[in-house]
This record gives structure tokens, C-alpha cells and sequence, in this order.
């Protein structure tokens, strides 16, 4: 009999589809946890389950209904949203997976730093700025003098780089948390009572990386090290490209490789995937975010295993308890570019799809937005317009073809006043 495994699929998610086809190529039966009946769901009888991602308790006490006449064998929560739903399901199923706490750490940006902190990870100089002094500039201004500029002002629970903002003077400063605030209380998903807390942290202006991993027993095995090549500089940080293998030297792999380990064994995480995401400062690599789930997007494409595996599929061996995957990359370098969202209005299309795929080297280019979508970019937006993948046989290779591959897309927005063509050289004047 199959192995039966619940997968957590929040309602917007890039990352389903690579969960189940990982599953069918193990032969896993899935039951899909959704917030509403779900069209992924496999048809079979008990293959969906009602969950509530803003009620962790109650969801694990449903599924643990279902689990007495379908039991689990394991769960993953597939992105951000789902993670700590999961936690709490499989602490109540004493299934394997992170502890609740530990991934209620990684959900609020406080609890991280207070963590870290109090074990001594490298990190930025940081402070919190609490809702409940929002007007008092005289305590917004104690913050801002103790972590010093320039700093980044961001919410305490959210991802993809939304409502973070790098500032350079007081005023920026003012206005950067009014901004923040405002976009948050807009948002009926953050539901806030009253201003939303939110952090400042002191901007470390060196290159970025990402560690990707499993955290077995409580170790953390590194499966890449990604560079993101963009400077990355502010105001607002949008992902964009990510290469992997790391052009670091293999010093400043090795110590990102043992700050995330170190922060990872801080938060409690023991039991899982982890995406660390770390900043040179001078000569230390500090802990910028750690996440309880695999690299969000679509960007496990870039990662393909010795062994023929994908990235989810090394996930649900170890949720599941079968023999492990062999965590070692093909030969060769990979990356992925994040399309960047050029201007905000409506999608009227993407061109140049044709000639980015025949860049050498371009394996593959998705546009997940479709032709009618609203597009808002950073610090408001939370998605991406689509990605570019590529392979190569080194790092260098690789990020020229996804640029090359960029240049040749032409992205249509129509604006209040009418069709605006965004000129290929537009996202890419961005990044520098």
C-alpha cells in the first residue's frame, strides 16, 4: 500500500504542481490540504481535507479527525503561508517536521532576531519599531538612532521582499513606515488591530546569498549555495537572479554554509527544508531571513539531483520516511531569473518569448501572470510576472544567458492612460 501524504496548498502558490508530480514519481498517495475544495486535489476517495492557514489549532484537530480513518505517513507545507499549519498538524499527528515554535520564529521576523540574537548568529544590528507608538516620533526616532543608517525598514511577517524598504535619512525613515503601515492595514490578510509592528534593521550593503538545505536530526546538509549577482541595493529589494554553483570562494561558502547551520540550530528547526537567505558585511556573513520550507517560486526547477531527483521529491522522502535522496547537484552550473514587475498596471503580454528561448543555454521561460493580471511592484506587490531558467557549465555562463534571455522580452502594460510597451532595457537598467 502506498504511503499517504498530506500536502498543505495554499490558495496562491507557485509551488503545487512540483509537489505532486514529485509525489506520483514516488508513488505517494496525496491528500491535499486547501483552504476550498481544490481542482489539484487526485480523485480518490479522503484526497481533500479543509484547512484554515489562519487558524493553525483548529486545522490540526480536523485533520487529526481525518488522520483516525486515513492516516498520514507525512506532511509538507508547501510554501510560507502553509508552513506553520503544518507544524501544529503534524505536532498533534507527531509526524515528522520542524517543532511549532521553531517555525513561529521564522514567521515572525521579532522572534527570529530575538533568537538569533540570544545564540550569538551573526545578523544585522536591528530594532523593533511596535505599533503601539506609532506617532511618536520621538521614540521612532530612539530606533532609528540605535541601529544607525542606512537601515531597512520591513514587517515582521512577511515574504518576498514585500513592504521592505531601504532608507537613507531620517525623513526617508518617516516615510518608509507610514508606507509600510499603510500597505499593511490595506491588505485584509494581515488583519492588524490597530499600526502593525514592524522591524529596522541596519543594511548590509555586500553581496547576498541563499543556502538551500534539509535539516536531518536536527544537521543541516547543504544542497546549493546560490548567488544573487543584482547589487541588490535599494529602495526596494525585488528577487531577480540566483546561480548556483556560488562564485564566493569556498571560504565564504563554507562560513555561510555554518552561519545558516548556526541559525537553523538557534530557531529549533530539526526536522526538514530550510532557505537561508545571508549578507556579506566586511568580512562576516549575517543572517538575514530563514524560512521553514524549500525556495519559493518556481526556482527548484534550476536544481536537479545526481540521483535524477527534484528538490520536492528529496522533501517528501524525508517527510515520509523513505530511504533519502542523495543531496549532490548534477554537474554543471543552473539558475533562475524572477521576472521583475516593470510598472504597475494590467498584463497585456509578454513578447520575445520565442527568441529568449533560443538564447543557448535557456531551458525554459514561464510567464505566470496572465494576459489581464494586475501588476503591482514592490514594496506593495507580492509576485513575480514569471521566470527564465537556465543551464550551463559554469556560474558566468549561466547568469549571461538568463540576461541575454531578459533582453529579449518585451512586457506590454497597459496603464490608466493607455498601452505603455516596457522597452527590454527597462527591468534590466533596474538592476543596476
Amino acid at each position: 500500500m502506498p504511503r499517504r501524504v498530506l500536502l498543505v496548498l495554499p490558495r496562491r502558490t507557485y509551488r503545487a504542481r512540483a509537489f505532486l508530480a514529485a509525489a506520483r514519481r514516488l508513488d505517494l498517495e496525496v491528500v491535499v490540504g486547501a483552504e476550498e475544495p481544490s481542482t489539484l486535489a487526485p480523485r480518490h476517495p479522503g484526497a481533500e481535507v479543509l484547512v484554515d492557514l489562519h487558524q493553525p489549532g483548529a486545522s490540526a484537530r480536523r485533520v487529526a479527525t481525518y488522520a483516525a480513518t486515513h492516516p498520514l505517513d507525512g506532511i509538507v507545507g508547501v510554501d510560507e503561508s502553509a508552513v506553520l499549519v503544518a507544524a501544529h498538524i503534524a505536532d498533534r499527528l507527531a509526524l515528522p517536521f520542524h517543532p511549532v515554535a521553531a517555525v513561529a520564529a521564522t514567521r515572525d521576523k521579532r522572534q527570529l532576531r530575538r533568537r538569533l540574537a540570544a545564540a550569538g548568529v551573526p545578523q544585522p544590528r536591528f530594532q523593533e519599531l511596535p505599533g503601539s507608538v506609532a506617532g511618536d516620533s520621538a521614540a521612532a526616532a530612539a530606533v532609528l538612532a540605535a541601529v544607525g543608517l542606512p537601515a531597512v525598514v520591513k514587517p515582521v511577517d512577511q515574504a518576498a521582499s514585500r513592504g521592505v524598504i531601504r532608507v537613507d535619512t531620517a525623513g526617508e525613515f518617516v516615510a518608509a513606515v507610514a508606507r509600510v503601515r499603510a500597505l499593511l492595514a490595506a491588505d485584509p490578510e494581515c488583519a492588524a488591530s490597530g499600526p502593525a509592528p514592524l522591524l529596522v534593521e541596519r543594511f548590509a550593503a555586500g553581496p547576498e546569498v541563499a543556502v538551500e538545505g534539509l535539516v536531518r536530526d536536527g544537521v543541516l546538509h547543504v544542497l546549493a549555495t546560490f548567488d544573487k549577482p543584482d547589487p541588490l541595493q535599494g529602495p526596494y529589494f525585488e528577487e531577480s537572479c540566483l546561480v548556483t554553483p556560488s562564485r564566493q570562494s569556498p571560504a565564504r561558502q563554507a562560513r555561510a554554509a555554518t552561519v545558516a547551520a548556526a541559525a537553523a540550530e538557534a530557531l529549533g528547526l530539526i526536522d526538514g527544508p530550510i532557505h537561508a537567505e545571508l549578507r556579506w558585511d566586511g568580512n562576516e556573513a549575517r543572517c538575514l531571513e530563514v524560512a521553514a520550507r524549500s525556495i519559493g517560486g518556481q526556482c527548484s526547477r534550476a536544481l536537479r539531483l545526481v540521483d535524477g531527483a527534484t528538490l520536492e521529491e528529496a522533501i517528501l522522502r524525508d517527510a515520509c520516511g523513505l530511504p533519502p535522496a542523495r543531496l549532490e547537484l548534477v554537474p554543471g552550473a543552473a539558475g533562475v531569473l524572477m521576472l521583475p514587475i516593470p510598472a504597475a498596471g494590467t498584463l497585456d503580454g509578454v513578447g520575445g518569448q520565442a527568441a529568449a528561448r533560443a538564447v543557448p543555454g535557456v531551458e525554459e521561460v514561464t510567464v505566470t501572470v496572465p494576459r489581464g493580471g494586475r501588476l503591482v511592484p514592490l514594496p506593495e506587490g507580492d509576485r513575480y510576472l514569471g521566470f527564465l531558467f537556465a543551464r550551463g557549465p559554469d556560474a558566468a555562463t549561466v547568469e549571461a544567458a538568463l540576461r541575454e534571455a531578459h533582453r529579449r522580452l518585451q512586457v506590454r502594460v497597459t496603464e490608466p492612460d493607455g498601452p505603455a510597451a516596457v522597452p527590454p532595457s527597462g527591468p534590466v537598467a533596474a538592476w543596476r
